[in-house]
């Protein structure tokens, strides 16, 4: 079989004709009659594959690019310039294969039989010459109109489309990239994500290019650092693609979404033990200025994993990752989580992308985006359980309203645009479990309350639409108790699914209604000490005052490299427990308190379950 011929058809100043694009079926049939002998030319059989494949790579023009030929010329253009020949491939956006594939495939290619009959042959040729080209050139417009903000106005656009990439050349030869955001008539409206400055109407020149943002996907992803653009940013190679995805995202069919189950333990026992958080679910951290939430967010990263234990079902931690987003952090910040990743040899699980606080606000707006993209292929595609920290949603929500005054919308509650809850959706949705996959995207964005204000729209919005929400108190961090995490008002509402036996421990459920009531009592009594003084309180106000004490220096306090899985932290909770006799712990059961209370009979357990565990390996 000869070699697939490379062919392209050409016009005038690089314009294709439409006019072949209605030919794609006639031309294919003749192919595959050709094949079954309909037709007896072999010279033909050699071309005819070459002119589909010109007339497939033509025909992936739109409408729009051919009418800029005006009628009268078209057929001397067509006479004078259109050719077929061989050419080589025109897309320079598409990675190169690795050359070990290309072997690989040579090899398979070479021990394969040649079973294919001719018409199968020649759809292949066709394949072959059509799969990297890149429709190009493409129509470059000099109608800069003007530039506000991070949007750029083009005048005299013919048929732009929603969400187009548009490439932007500048004076000085460099090129920038944005998206259609708007479209009134002939006027289209691009926001630029590498911001505008140095955007003039005299130098520059912009490009359709007639598609939606993709972004390179590939599982070597994992162990690098990218930007938020979702270029290298650590002296690497660029991504060999696996694939090209849209950085929307894909809908996903509410009936094929599998309800979330299974913990991940964080190694943070307030969140492990109090407010679990289950494959597949979104829960936000709430914070506020000068409060430790990136030193929690890494710390989470560093520590996440699935339980492990020997009544848990997927004790394995090959297949976790950690795709990690920053929007909006300063230097300091960006040095902190590379080199915290790198020195404790967790980077090789983790894919990091930093938007720092000198880069384009704009570039915010597609960060998120890109983590969850890759986030959507390694769980879906690489049926991997991934786990994705975005911080901070709150300059996320920033550069949605600078967009917003941008285009002279009508603002909402403090600014922000009215359609942010519908924007936050599309960020939050994406987490979840599907149907056929093993896989699982649980989200744990990070996000600032201006002012400790839990009523301001972006926590409040955040809170409709995840489940649940883990509380960053100020007065805990005053007191120097880190994590200064309060369990109280704190909530996990898929915690149920996710704990008790076989996936953490029996006593899981009660373990954490109990600390919740004990913690809140102690409260309670810590107010009313202040109030009418010590000599005033019951013995069992005493009781929960040293249960409280216990509870934040014990319990709360927490060192930032100290991990604890699920198992140690319930056996703490015992041990505070245990500061109250058994008739005053209400809310468990007889059972557990025979097992677990008695400490004696609780060491006895744990030696058997030791005991136990070499005899079930080894059978």
């Amino acid at each position: 079989m000869d070699a697939p011929l490379s062919c392209a058809v050409r016009g005038s100043r690089g314009r294709i004709l439409n006019r072949f694009v209605d030919r794609h079926a006639r031309l294919l049939s003749v192919v595959a009659l050709m094949g079954s002998g309909a037709v007896a030319s072999d010279g033909a059989a050699q071309c005819l594959p070459a002119i589909a494949g010109g007339l497939l790579a033509a025909s992936d023009l739109s409408p729009c690019r051919s009418r800029h030929v005006r009628r009268g010329r078209e057929s001397r253009l067509h006479q004078q310039h259109v050719a077929i020949r061989p050419a080589r491939s025109l897309n320079r956006g598409v990675a190169r294969r690795h050359p070990r594939q290309q072997r690989q495939e040579q090899q398979q290619q070479d021990a394969s039989p040649a079973t294919l009959s001719r018409s199968e042959a020649a759809k292949e040729h066709v394949r072959a010459v059509t799969r990297d080209y890149r429709v190009a050139p493409r129509l470059d417009y000099r109608t800069v109109a003007g530039v506000e903000g991070p949007l750029v106005v083009l005048d005299d656009v013919k048929f732009p489309k929603y969400s187009e990439i548009v490439t932007i050349h500048l004076g000085d030869g460099s090129v920038r990239e944005g998206q259609v955001l708007e479209i009134k008539g002939r006027r289209a409206v691009v926001q630029v994500f590498e911001g505008t400055s140095g955007i003039d109407n005299r130098h520059c020149h912009a490009e359709f290019r007639g598609d939606v943002l993709k972004m390179p996907i590939s599982e070597e992803m994992l162990g690098r650092a990218f930007n938020g653009s979702g270029k290298p940013i650590d002296r690497g190679p660029k991504v060999l693609a696996e694939d090209f995805l849209d950085i929307n995202g894909f809908p996903i069919n509410p009936q094929c979404r599998v309800y979330p189950r299974e913990m991940i333990q964080t190694g943070i026992s307030t969140i492990d033990v109090m407010n679990s958080v289950v494959r597949g679910q979104k829960i936000p951290l709430f914070s506020a200025a000068g409060l430790p939430h990136n030193e929690i967010g890494a710390q989470i990263c560093r520590q996440a994993s699935l339980v492990a234990g020997k009544d848990v079902l997927d004790h394995s931690n090959e297949n976790f990752a950690v795709v990690f987003g920053a929007m909006g952090v300063n230097m300091e910040t960006a040095r902190f989580f590379r080199q915290d990743f790198e020195e404790n040899g967790s980077m090789e699980r983790v894919a990091l992308f930093l938007n720092l606080a000198n880069d384009p606000t704009i570039e915010r707006i597609i960060t998120p985006r890109l983590a969850l993209t890759t986030a959507e292929y390694l769980a879906f595609e690489r049926e991997m359980h991934v786990f994705v920290i975005l911080t901070d949603m709150s300059a996320y929500a920033d550069a949605l309203r600078e967009v917003s005054a941008a285009r002279e919308e009508v603002p909402g509650r403090r600014g922000y645009p009215g359609y942010m809850y519908t924007d936050l959706s599309t960020i939050y949705e994406r987490a979840g479990r599907v149907e056929g996959r093993n896989g699982s995207i649980t989200q744990f964005p990070i996000l600032t309350m201006p002012n400790d204000d839990i009523t301001h729209p972006i926590p409040d919005l955040t809170g409709y639409i995840t489940e649940g929400q883990i509380f960053v108190d100020r007065s805990l961090h005053n007191r120097q108790i880190y994590p200064p995490i309060n369990v109280l008002p704190s909530l996990s509402r898929l915690m149920k699914s996710g704990i008790g036996k076989g996936m953490t421990r029996e006593d899981h459920p009660a373990v954490s209604d109990q600390l919740y009531a004990n913690y809140a009592i102690g409260q309670d009594t810590r107010a009313m000490k202040a109030v009418v003084g010590e000599e005033a309180l019951s013995a069992d106000d005493m009781l929960y005052m040293e249960f409280t004490d216990k509870f934040e220096r014990r319990f709360l306090q927490q060192g930032p490299y100290e991990g604890r899985d699920i198992f140690q932290s319930l056996d703490i909770a015992w041990e505070l427990l245990r500061t109250f006799p058994e008739d005053m712990l209400k809310k468990i059961k007889e059972d557990l308190l025979r097992k677990y209370y008695p400490r004696t009979k609780y060491m006895e357990t744990q030696e058997s379950d030791k005991r136990q565990s070499p005899q079930a390996a080894a059978g």
